[in-house]
């Protein structure tokens, strides 16, 4: 059992209710919902009764609170007396798409000078979550794009980019100078796994409902096009194999490149990340 699973059960049956946990836990209901089946199936037993009124515990749910309760609080006590004896401080950062953005390296190189003995820990993620692991307390910043849903979150623009089609070369539509989204209703759009944030999902879809191969990383999109035919929309101004095209849109919102952070987090190091991330972007 991952000590993020016995987190994530704890916050459920001290709460009796979904909904509620996952807004304590900065997280969409979905995902907490797969990760208690799946705490069950490696216990090998019911945790929680579920019902429209909300969740009991069950007497082995009963036991494992108190137990999980113990786990954690010496966890917690570990990971202090271990970074105290170590004497080095630590920041997580989740990066979401393309992690050779110049304004990336650039934050990279500021950051480093005014904080060298800090270690700085990169979380690649996929595009299912947007948050980059925020909301579960995987990263203590990231950097992404929005639009997402901000519950909880702090979010800072650092940059605004043109968004277009991403299509085979030898598609009809790849020699048109521009795109508007009409013209596009009946292609197959590549979609995001079951329980992605639907701000997310709507603003890649183009604001209406899409039918298509579900991806989670910009290479499975590209390849996704390459072979299927599909389509999806990508920011403009990246470098894509000599097979595909991507041809402006016209109407369309751009994509804002963002530093986010969960609320209320004076973490001295987050504070520092976000005050030179405007200038490592250009603004």
């Amino acid at each position: 059992m991952e000590l993020r699973s016995l987190r994530y059960f704890v916050a459920v049956a001290e709460e009796l209710h979904f909904g509620r946990a996952a807004t304590r836990l900065h997280m969409s209901q979905p995902p907490l919902s797969r990760a208690m089946r799946q705490l069950e199936a490696e216990v090998g037993a019911l945790l929680l009764v579920r019902s429209p009124a909300g969740v009991t515990l069950t007497p082995v749910g009963t036991v494992l609170l108190d137990e999980a309760r113990d786990l954690l609080d010496h966890a917690d006590r570990v990971r202090v007396r271990v970074n105290a004896a170590a004497g080095t401080a630590t920041l997580t950062v989740g990066i979401l798409g393309d992690g050779t953005d110049p304004g990336a390296s650039r934050l990279a190189a500021a950051f480093r000078r005014k904080h060298p003995g800090v270690d700085i820990r990169i979380r690649d993620t996929d595009l299912a979550d947007p948050t980059c692991g925020l909301r579960a307390g995987l990263v203590d910043v990231a950097l992404t794009r929005a639009p997402f849903d901000e519950t909880a979150l702090t979010v800072r623009t650092l940059r605004s980019d043109p968004v277009g089609v991403v299509l085979r070369a030898d598609d009809p539509l790849a020699g048109r100078a521009r795109l508007r989204l009409t013209e596009l209703s009946e292609r197959r759009w590549f979609q995001f796994p079951t329980g992605t944030d639907p701000v997310w999902q709507s603003y890649w879809n183009g604001g209406l409902p899409r039918e298509g191969p579900v991806v989670r990383a910009v290479q499975e999109c590209l390849q996704a096009v390459l072979w299927n035919g599909t389509i999806g929309l990508a920011p403009l101004g990246h470098d894509l194999p000599p097979e595909l095209a991507v041809v402006p849109l016209t109407g369309m919102a751009p994509s804002r490149v963002v530093v986010a952070w969960n609320e209320g987090d004076g973490n001295p190091l987050i504070r520092s990340f976000v005050e030179s991330a405007p200038a490592a972007y250009g603004r």
